[in-house]
C-alpha cells in the first residue's frame, strides 16, 4: 500500500512539472509577466511602425501578454533606441532601422547609446531593396548614368535627411560610378522627395519600393534599377548591375532588439517565438504587401549584418565628410 501511495505521489509530481509553461521551471520564473512595450522611433503609418504592428499581434498571442506598440518619434529613431537601451523593466523591446545601429554613432558624436554594447540583438524582421527613381523624362539603364555624368553637379537627388539610408546610399553610389556627381537636397520624408521629382526640384532619389512603385506604375516616374539583385517585391525592375553599377548591394531593414540587460529567460523566449512568427504565412504576406520581405534571423545573424554594414557606412561617412549639422 505504501509503495502504491509513493508511486501516485511521483506520478502527480511529474504531471505538475509537465504542466509548467515552456518558459518556466523550478529555477526559472515565467516570462513575460506583464504587457510588452514595443518602442518605435517613427510616427504611426511609417514603414517601421507598419512592420512593428504586423508582428505585434501574433507575438502577443505567442507570449500570452499584450504587445503594445509605442511610437516615440524623433532624431531618426535615436530617441526610441536610447529609451530601449536604458530600459530596466525586462519588458521593453524596440524596432529599429539600419541607421540606428550602423551609422548613428559616426554621425552623432554625442549619441547617448552605444549600438554595439547597449542592446541585446534579437532578430532582423524584414528587408527591402531601394529603387533608384528618376524623373520620367530621363533615359534608362546605362544611358541614365551617361546623362548624369554630362550634367555633373547640376543634377540633384533627394533623401529624407542627412545620414539617412537614402543619403548615404547615394553617396555610396557616387563612389561606385565615375563622374556621377548629383548634389544632395534633404526633405522631411520620401513622399516629399517624390513631390520634388515631379516638381523638377530634384532628378532622382533612392526610395523604398513600397513608396516608389505607385508613381512608377502610374508612369509618372522611372525606375533606373534596384540596389542589389532582382527582388520578388518588384520583379519588373532590373538591378543596377544591369546598368553597369558593380558591387552595390544596399537594403533598408527593420530589426527587433532589447536592452543589454534583457534577462536570459526573456531572450530565449522571444528568440523562440519570433522565429515562429516570422515563418507565419499571414505575417509574411502582410509584410510583402507593405513592401517588405520577411526575414527572421538569429541574434548572431543580426549582429553579423550590423557589423558588416557599419563598416561600409562608416567608410562612406568618413571619406565624404558627412556630418549632422
Amino acid at each position: 500500500m505504501q509503495a502504491t501511495k509513493r508511486a501516485l505521489l511521483i506520478a502527480c509530481g511529474l504531471a505538475a512539472t509537465a504542466a509548467l509553461p515552456l518558459s518556466a521551471s523550478a529555477d526559472t520564473p515565467a516570462w513575460p509577466t506583464k504587457p510588452i512595450r514595443l518602442l518605435v522611433g517613427f510616427p504611426g503609418g511609417s514603414t517601421p511602425d507598419i512592420a512593428a504592428r504586423t508582428i505585434a499581434e501574433p507575438l502577443s498571442r505567442a507570449l500570452g501578454q499584450p504587445v503594445v506598440v509605442d511610437n516615440k518619434a524623433g532624431a531618426s529613431g535615436n530617441i526610441a533606441a536610447d529609451q530601449v537601451a536604458k530600459a530596466t523593466d525586462d519588458h521593453t523591446l524596440g524596432i529599429v532601422i539600419n541607421g540606428n545601429l550602423t551609422s548613428s554613432k559616426m554621425l552623432y558624436p554625442k549619441l547617448p547609446y552605444d549600438p554595439a554594447k547597449d542592446f541585446t540583438y534579437l532578430s532582423l524582421i524584414a528587408t527591402a531593396p531601394l529603387v533608384l527613381v528618376a524623373q520620367n523624362s530621363l533615359p534608362s539603364g546605362t544611358a541614365f548614368f551617361d546623362a548624369a555624368r554630362q550634367a555633373g553637379d547640376k543634377w540633384n537627388y533627394g533623401s529624407v535627411g542627412v545620414g539617412s539610408v537614402g543619403h548615404l546610399g547615394m553617396e555610396l553610389l557616387k563612389s561606385r560610378v565615375n563622374g556621377f556627381k548629383p548634389e544632395h537636397v534633404p526633405y522631411q520624408g520620401n513622399p516629399q522627395v517624390i513631390t520634388g521629382m515631379l516638381g523638377d526640384q530634384v532628378q532622382m532619389g533612392l526610395i523604398p519600393p513600397g513608396v516608389a512603385m505607385p508613381q512608377i506604375r502610374a508612369g509618372k516616374l522611372k525606375a533606373v534599377g534596384l540596389t542589389g539583385g532582382r527582388s520578388a517585391l518588384v520583379p519588373e525592375i532590373p538591378p543596377l548591375a544591369d546598368a553597369g553599377v558593380k558591387d552595390f548591394n544596399l537594403e533598408v531593414w527593420v530589426a527587433l532588439l532589447g536592452p543589454a540587460t534583457l534577462s536570459k529567460t526573456a531572450q530565449a523566449r522571444i528568440s523562440r517565438e519570433i522565429e515562429i512568427v516570422m515563418k507565419d504565412p499571414d505575417v509574411r504576406r502582410k509584410l510583402f504587401e507593405q513592401g517588405w520581405q520577411a526575414v527572421g534571423t538569429s541574434p548572431d545573424g543580426m549582429r553579423t549584418r550590423v557589423k558588416e554594414e557599419a563598416a561600409i557606412m562608416s567608410k562612406i561617412i568618413a571619406t565624404r565628410g558627412i556630418k549632422i549639422q
